[in-house]
């Protein structure tokens, strides 16, 4: 597997009218990336609508995204659940599919301890697979503070961590208590941190905003890896207008609202994600039109 380092997208499931999965357009989505220059392609996750996915749709998606993107890019497979049993499970579907590495979630709801998380972790890692940790507290309940996190990269296979705590300070703890031991790439689940985490010493992003402009995050992201920083910010703020704005209202409901006005697939959000309120709408449009994209309305 190629280094986690870069550009990676949190893909959307793009869905059809009638609210059935766009398996078509997926692969578009995936060619789309790929043309792109995109470093990895992240289905299944958060983006991707997992809690209203079932098991038969999000195995062809993987199926998909291993044939489109097997080989060129990392496959970062999503496989987490508040339940370890079933973790097991998707991370053992994952390499039986092709992936590259697993995208499993600090357990939900349930707000595991600290001795609990670890042998969580332990259980997914036993599979085989390369796992990076998603560290997200908003949507989790539980956050996993940078000593817990380096406990856990202790575990062989647990290779990285996707943080979106939005502590741009605990991440660069992670990064500082993981100096002089394993490499450890720390990736930004938060777009708007990515310039400032390189900057720390992260090793890039788990975008949402490169569904859309995948080759913009790309060059932003290499141009921050490689000491450019002045470049680099400049693209950082030419696209913060429109990160902003693509979670104005819960992801991915502006990100795929932005991708049909730019006329890619993907369709509606599944319930409980409703359509995106008229004046957010015309925010969100406003930033694409800003960046060139004239859409559709």
């Amino acid at each position: 597997m190629k280094a986690l380092r870069g550009a990676m997208t949190a893909l959307i499931t793009p869905m059809k009218e009638n609210g059935d999965v766009d398996y078509d357009g997926f692969r578009e989505l995936i060619r789309f990336q790929l043309a792109e220059g995109i470093d990895g392609i992240v289905p299944i996750g958060t983006t991707g609508e997992t809690p209203t996915l079932d098991e038969s749709e999000e195995e062809a998606l993987i199926k998909i995204a291993a044939r489109e993107a097997g080989g060129k890019v990392p496959l970062i497979v999503g496989a987490g659940s508040n339940s370890t049993k079933h973790a097991v499970l998707y991370t053992k579907r994952a390499k039986d599919l092709g992936a590259d590495a697993a995208l499993v979630v600090t357990p939900y709801y349930n707000k595991p301890n600290d001795d609990g998380l670890i042998r969580h972790f332990e259980a997914v890692a036993a599979c085989g697979l390369p796992v990076v940790v998603y560290n997200i507290a908003g949507r989790t309940g539980r956050n996993i503070p940078a000593g817990l996190m380096a406990r856990l990269a202790e575990i062989p296979n647990i290779d990285a961590v996707k943080e979106a705590s939005g502590d741009i300070g605990q991440m660069g703890d992670i990064i500082h208590a993981m100096a002089g031991k394993k490499s450890f790439p720390v990736l930004s689940g938060d777009d708007a941190l990515t310039l400032p985490l390189i900057a720390l010493g992260g090793a890039g992003v788990i975008s949402v905003v490169s569904n859309l402009f995948p080759a913009k995050v790309k060059k932003m992201t290499s141009l921050a890896l490689e000491g450019k920083f002045e470049e680099a910010r400049a693209l950082h703020y030419e696209l913060l207008p429109f990160t902003k704005a693509a979670f104005i209202e819960t992801n991915p409901v502006p990100i795929k609202r932005a991708l049909a006005f730019a006329g890619l697939p993907a369709g509606p959000a599944r319930l409980p994600l409703g359509v995106l309120a008229p004046e957010n709408e015309k925010r969100l449009i406003a930033e694409l039109r800003a960046l060139g994209i004239q859409g559709r309305l």
